[in-house]
């Protein structure tokens, strides 16, 4: 009798930390990376939880998690523009992407692949966290050549199902910080997908995009700028007042001052769908970059 009564005892709690143990592997957390800038467009490194505010589909969420200077794991995708249109440019931009990934790069965190998209999209690099093998790679993503434009009868630019396929092969079952860099004129002649698809293909994958723009004229940048919108990267163009390696230099600076939020949904996923975000902040002077909506995922 008495150990029935000590079984019955226990057995409340003992279910509470079953039922706790089930609850738990259930929670699905919500993550929203973001940068934080002045409108002068200085980033913005010393808020606090309590600075922050976030909405789903309208309704207010309770924020659980929040670091500063995130120092999770990092993917990072260079998806290099090979079409003839950047003939010009692909020099500079192999200097400047050796640099950037010598500073980024940290060989027991990091990963990278690089990916190039002209008439067909090749992924050149997989995922790795060597510098030496990314090295030896750049110098042979270049443009198509003469001989092959006439072989295929003209060439295109498959900007739209290199992100998506980027997105779907690689980064999808990746963890931790995932960011794309597209370096391109913006102009995607001959995709299958559209570009709705390649931007829903990222936001599945909770990858941002980061868009490097060559300017050439036609409607690539709208392109360029509504992928990092959505996504909740940054858009950056090449003057003659910011080069591509300041671009870097600034992208490095962002990807190392992010702030990572995360919150449990207050409404259980039922169906897999996009669910709308709104993240702000308190003070009205600052101008927050984050994506405007995530797949829930049933």
């Amino acid at each position: 009798m008495m150990l029935r009564r000590a079984f019955l005892s226990l057995a409340p709690a003992a279910l509470m930390r079953a039922q706790d143990a089930t609850f738990s592997t259930e929670v699905k957390v919500v993550n929203v990376l973001t940068a934080v800038r002045t409108k002068k467009g200085d980033i913005v490194r010393d808020l606090t939880k309590s600075d922050f505010s976030i909405a789903e589909n309208g309704r207010p969420q309770n924020i659980r998690y929040f670091t500063r200077q995130s120092d999770l794991p990092l993917t990072i995708g260079l998806m290099i523009d090979t079409s003839v249109s950047q003939q010009k440019v692909i020099e500079a931009e192999r200097v400047a992407s050796f640099r950037f990934i010598d500073q980024v790069l940290r060989e027991d965190k990091d990963q990278v692949f690089i990916m190039q998209f002209d008439t067909s999209v090749q992924l050149r690099q997989r995922l790795t966290n060597s510098r030496r093998s990314l090295d030896e790679v750049l110098p042979y993503v270049d443009t198509e050549t003469r001989k092959q434009l006439i072989a295929q009868g003209g060439g295109s630019t498959l900007l739209y199902d290199a992100v998506l396929k980027a997105s779907n092969e690689v980064m999808k079952t990746r963890t931790g910080r995932k960011a794309m860099i597209v370096l391109s004129d913006g102009e995607d002649t001959g995709s299958e997908a559209t570009i709705t698809q390649a931007i829903e293909a990222a936001q599945r994958a909770d990858t941002l995009i980061y868009s490097i723009f060559f300017s050439g004229g036609g409607s690539g940048q709208k392109v360029l700028m509504r992928m990092s919108k959505e996504t909740g990267g940054g858009f950056f163009e090449v003057t003659k007042k910011i080069s591509l390696e300041q671009i870097f230099a600034i992208l490095e600076d962002e990807l190392r001052s992010q702030y990572n939020i995360g919150y449990v949904s207050d409404q259980p996923v039922v169906i897999s769908e996009f669910r709308k975000l709104q993240l702000t902040t308190a003070r009205k002077d600052l101008v927050v970059q984050a994506r405007d909506r995530y797949w829930a995922q049933r």
